[in-house]
């Protein structure tokens, strides 16, 4: 998976880094899905989400960002993985 998220971010060269990235996108899909694995159907999603961090580095704890009439903006988790995501969740059982 790491020669896949290489592929895409061809400027990151630092593979300890990707990997904790790839580790802490499969930490969150698990989370949301209440899974103790990511499904093979959602290694794709893990891929974006790592790239998606990646992309986001420095920008930890900001939700937005403005500097020289550039805004960005982010979410903990972008709608369209969440759509991914979201069949995949696990229902709880809530007891009495």
């Amino acid at each position: 998976m790491l020669e896949r998220l290489k592929r895409r971010i061809p400027d990151a060269d630092d593979d300890a880094l990707l990997n904790d990235l790839l580790d802490a996108a499969a930490a969150a899909i698990c989370a949301y899905t209440g899974r103790d694995a990511v499904p093979p159907a959602l290694q794709g999603a893990q891929l974006e989400l790592a790239a998606v961090a990646y992309n986001r580095l420095g920008m930890e704890g900001e939700r937005s960002h403005s500097e020289g009439g550039v805004s960005r903006s982010a979410e903990d988790l972008p709608e369209s993985l969440r759509r991914q995501l979201n069949p995949f969740r696990l229902a709880k059982a809530v007891g009495a």
